[in-house]
């Protein structure tokens, strides 16, 4: 699977800040008791499981801040797959920065690498016949990053925040009075983009084609009911789905014909990667 572009150094520099400053505190107390300022080591990422790096650079970012001399021998990179005792990659510099980095890199990498693992095993119950995309469902901050743990694992992303695209929600139907007042609205609003309408059922789908909808977004949980929309809906609008999907409903989605599975879960709850840092004296 082709890696994604890499990710620009200053979308990532001030997170990597931020959280250093966060697990610090005043200082490393231990690290500055226990070991030298001049000792250096070797610091060895080792993956425990098979999973799908992504977050490499955000990772050594962590040691860099810390030691702005330290040196990183890649054995891998982001969006490969890496087996249970795997070497990932090893990090040379100060012993004490490498301490004191450590799990601001590992809490880094393991989030993002399970981002990436959890989409790669969804593209693989697809067999290459649907595209599996994230949403907004992100941790506050870390977007940008989660959305590129979603490329390398083969995913793509969805709409990067609210000025990027139209969706109209049940939300908004509600306030508005009604779908065909809210996509009124819109038109009247003459936001020439397609609009995209979340529905639930097969009789939301025709109401919102009906008043101009381009995309529709099924949220359903009846695999029939969605083969119905497809069937008769395709032809006139683009037909998405969305939700808490597993595995195994993603292959019959892919089945039915489904273009696109939108599914918040693998960036909201992708369990962490298991990658541990062990340090060696240099």
């Amino acid at each position: 699977m082709t890696a994604p572009e890499p990710l620009e150094a200053g979308v990532y520099r001030e997170i990597v800040r931020r959280a250093l400053a966060e697990d610090l505190g005043w200082g490393d107390a231990t690290t500055q008791a226990v070991v030298s300022p001049e000792t250096r080591a070797v610091g060895v990422f080792v993956a425990r499981a098979q999973i799908v790096l992504a977050g490499l650079d955000v990772a050594v970012e962590a040691f860099r801040q810390l030691d702005p001399g330290v040196a990183f021998d890649a054995r891998h990179r982001d969006g490969d797959r890496c087996g249970t005792g795997e070497t990932i990659g090893t990090v040379t510099g100060l012993a004490s920065a490498l301490l004191t980095g450590e799990r601001t890199a590992l809490n880094l990498l393991r989030q993002l690498s399970g981002v990436a693992s959890v989409t790669r095993w969804l593209v693989e119950a697809g067999g290459g016949r649907v595209r599996i995309s994230d949403t907004r469902k992100t941790t506050p901050l870390l977007r940008e990053l989660q959305k590129y743990a979603v490329r390398a694992g083969g995913g793509v992303n969805g709409r990067a925040s609210l000025d990027d695209g139209l969706v109209i929600k049940a939300n908004h139907v509600r306030l508005a009075g009604g779908l065909a007042a809210a996509i009124g609205r819109i038109r009247a609003a003459r936001l020439d983009e397609p609009i995209e309408v979340e529905c639930a059922t097969f009789e939301d789908a025709e109401e919102a084609i009906a008043a101009g909808a381009a995309i529709i977004l099924f949220t359903g949980s009846s695999v029939e009911e969605l083969r119905r929309v497809i069937r008769d809906c395709r032809s006139r609008a683009r037909v998405q789905v969305s939700g808490a999907i597993p595995l195994d409903r993603v292959t019959q989605l892919a089945a039915a014909g489904v273009e696109i599975v939108k599914i918040g879960s693998i960036t909201e709850a992708a369990p962490a990667a298991d990658i541990t840092f062990e340090l060696y004296p240099a």
